[in-house]
């Protein structure tokens, strides 16, 4: 069984992202071991490069050898490609990391360091909308491999 681990900068706050997420999580656990890591917004610096250092420093912790970053630069897939990206990712390491960056993004020694970026399109969603996608577009993948009907 796959780990797959969700590094989040920033906690949920509204019930409707937390149902959201939960739901996710449930279906999941058939498929993978889950970890939701939240790390708190650095927002009592006042400059945003100092925020995404400190971030940073805070996410790096929590990084693996095989990290995926969300970022909008990053490489986009279709569900189909993003089932075969956890597929193999289940077979050659048995692990992967994702990192959702916090409101200002993710710092630059973040997404350096990560073996992949992938990117939902070239908008930009709030990190508790991006964490809900990005539970969705795993489950989803975990359905495509299995072979089921919920990827229509």
């Amino acid at each position: 069984m796959i780990s797959v681990k969700i590094v989040c900068v920033g906690n949920l706050k509204e019930k409707f992202w937390i149902d959201a997420c939960e739901e996710y999580k449930k279906r999941l656990s058939r498929f993978c071991k889950l970890t939701m890591v939240e790390i708190e917004e650095q927002n009592k610096y006042n400059e945003v490069p100092l925020i995404l250092k400190r971030e940073g420093e805070l996410v790096a912790k929590n990084l693996t050898k095989n990290t995926a970053v969300l970022a909008i630069e990053g490489k986009q897939h279709s569900s189909e490609e993003f089932a075969a990206f956890l597929s193999k990712q289940g077979m050659e390491s048995g692990e992967i990391t994702f990192v959702i960056g916090g409101s200002y993004g993710i710092d630059d020694e973040i997404k350096k360091s990560a073996r992949h970026k992938i990117s939902f399109g070239r908008a930009t969603y709030p990190h508790n909308l991006a964490r809900v996608m990005l539970l969705e577009q795993i489950y989803r993948g975990f359905m495509i491999n299995e072979g089921s009907s919920y990827h229509k």
